[in-house]
């Protein structure tokens, strides 16, 4: 490691390449609300957060574990679980009167019809207002899970009936 006077220690978080900072900059300058979407190996969870000068407050958050609790006894960490776990912090966000949101999706990578965008269709059909573009959202037939089983769009009627319910 480099030493001296003029050597700067970039932060922690930035040394676990854990946080862009220039990305998280240009988000916070905006001053509105972050769907901030994490994947990780088994789960996807969503939350949404409001900057503060004391820290980001988490406002609505859902993980894809809860998709169990209703009756989903599929993967947690594919596509048809990750539009579920954003239409249910969509609803979650609609009813505490949130009404638009700005996507983060960190260090992910921005591949067209990916999980996190399988995320972002679920809140936006839940009635929260996200910007974004309509060539990157997967396909209808991938958000239903056809590409895994037939048996996955009937859950996910029932776990939509049960998330309207609420």
């Amino acid at each position: 490691m480099a030493t001296g006077p003029r050597y700067k220690v970039p932060f922690r978080r930035r040394r676990e390449g854990r946080t862009d900072y220039h990305q998280r900059k240009r988000l916070l300058r905006g001053r509105e609300l972050r769907a901030v979407v994490r994947k990780s190996l088994r789960h996807t969870s969503i939350q949404l957060v409001d900057f503060t000068l004391e820290g980001d407050k988490v406002l609505v958050s859902a993980n894809s574990k809860e998709l169990t609790n209703l009756g989903w006894q599929f993967s947690t960490s594919n596509l048809p679980s990750a539009y579920l776990t954003g239409y249910m912090a969509g609803k979650r966000a609609v009813a505490k009167g949130i009404e638009s949101a700005v996507l983060d999706i960190g260090l992910n990578v921005p591949v067209k019809g990916s999980t996190c965008f399988a995320a972002l269709l679920g809140m936006v059909d839940a009635g929260l207002y996200i910007p974004h573009g309509e060539g990157v959202m997967p396909s209808e037939e991938r958000v239903k899970g056809h590409h895994i089983s037939d048996d996955i769009e009937s859950a996910m009627d029932d776990i939509i009936g049960k998330l309207e319910a609420d």
